[in-house]
């Protein structure tokens, strides 16, 4: 990809499929944020105790691959009470439960990613973005790891959305990974500074900020508010999901 590829600097960030297949080449370790909602369920899922199988979002291939490999496929329509894209909704999933997630963002980017790597693959979000952004940096040896936003979706055309909170999250596992932010020896890409200098901005005041994304409305006016809630709820987790054979599991 040449100039896209942000080789040179330990911390890479771009978004979507498209941005990953940039950027994740010669990376150490990938980390794919989704905080509406992909990667904030798989946080909660995994600390119930199950795995989860990421697709596409096509309910078709969805229910195949949960008969494939032996998985209970999440409700189609978001949903508080039955397991869905609601993180909320999967506390209450039973330990060793293994559930197919369709997302059209994080699934489908977990899934490209996956593809494109051998190298480990972990869930992060705003819950968890202390302990993914260490777990990223062991398992990468010394070498780059890749930030992935997978960012939302144009109603009507399926283009790209770049989400705020995605930026913001991106930014607090890279906050994380680079904590001093050097200038001189710059440890970041400058894609990777920006979304690092979007979170500490937004830190003080954090939930303040997000609630008021676009992202953080349209699910509050659905009647999903817990959801929102859950995910701005800033480095109360201590797992990091790693995507292994297929699947999130507890890392």
């Amino acid at each position: 990809m040449g100039v896209f590829d942000q080789e040179g600097p330990a911390y890479r960030f771009d978004w979507g499929v498209d941005g990953a297949r940039a950027v994740v080449p010669g990376a150490g370790a990938v980390v794919v944020v989704d905080v509406f909602s992909f990667t904030t369920a798989v946080d909660v899922a995994v600390a119930a105790g199950a795995e989860v199988v990421p697709a596409t979002g096509h309910d078709d291939d969805a229910t195949a691959l949960a008969r494939r490999v032996g998985a209970v496929v999440a409700a189609r329509e978001r949903s508080l009470v039955a397991p869905s894209l609601s993180p909320t909704s999967l506390r209450r999933l039973a330990p060793g439960t293994r559930i197919v997630l369709p997302a059209i963002n994080g699934g489908a980017v977990s899934l490209a990613v996956a593809a494109l790597t051998d190298a480990p693959l972990l869930a992060g979000c705003l819950r968890n973005a202390g302990a993914v952004a260490a777990a990223a940096a062991r398992a990468a040896g010394g070498r780059p790891v890749a930030v992935i936003a997978a960012g939302e979706r144009w109603n009507g055309t399926g283009s790209l959305r770049p989400a705020v909170e995605d930026l913001i999250g991106a930014g607090a596992v890279l906050a994380a990974l680079d904590p001093a932010a050097a200038v001189s020896v710059p440890a970041c890409s400058p894609e990777a500074l920006a979304a690092r200098a979007a979170f500490v901005a937004a830190r003080p005041r954090l939930a303040d900020v997000l609630c008021d994304a676009a992202g953080a409305r349209e699910l509050t006016e659905r009647g999903f508010g817990a959801d929102v809630t859950l995910a701005l709820e800033l480095d109360a987790s201590p797992l990091a999901p790693r995507f292994e054979r297929g699947a999130y599991v507890a890392g």
